[in-house]
């Protein structure tokens, strides 16, 4: 299976071009949006995306921590913990972040859905969301159960 991360940089990513004073300057799609302080979410949520997601939440926050990010998510969820660190991320920023789901919010993504500001949380009218309770597997002692069953409860 290829890597998300290689598969994602290895993707045809569109150019804009923009007029400026000096004459024209062309960003990829991504960081024209990012300058727009729109961030894309899409696809699983893994440790890479999750670093990417986090930096520019910080990003924009150390820009101007008094306007207001968007969010776009289209995402079937993913990893617990790297969900959780761009859960966090938001929580932990002083600008309001507005959340819109396109496509779906599945899982992890439906929790980052509510990680948007109160009343600032959207879905379009075909999107789907999609929440579940916490799963997992376990094997060893029985007190390793124990304390895994515990820190699932905490989720």
């Amino acid at each position: 299976m290829r890597d998300p991360v290689d598969h994602y940089m290895n993707t045809l990513v569109p150019m804009v071009v923009e007029q400026t004073s000096r004459g024209e300057r062309a960003y990829d799609i991504f960081s024209r949006m990012l300058k727009e302080r729109i961030i894309f979410l899409g696809g699983p949520v893994h440790d890479g995306m999750s670093s990417l997601i986090c930096a520019q939440l910080l990003f924009l926050e150390s820009e101007n921590p008094s306007k207001e990010i968007s969010m776009y998510i289209n995402s079937p969820g993913g990893v617990v913990t790297s969900g959780l660190s761009i859960y966090d991320t938001m929580q932990y920023i002083k600008p309001k972040v507005s959340t819109l789901v396109i496509g779906q919010a599945a899982s992890m993504g439906s929790l980052l859905l509510t990680a948007g500001h109160p009343g600032m949380r959207f879905s379009l009218p075909n999107s789907r969301v999609m929440v579940h309770q916490p799963s997992g597997g376990y094997q060893g002692q029985a007190t390793d159960i124990m304390i895994h069953a515990r820190e699932t409860e905490k989720l």
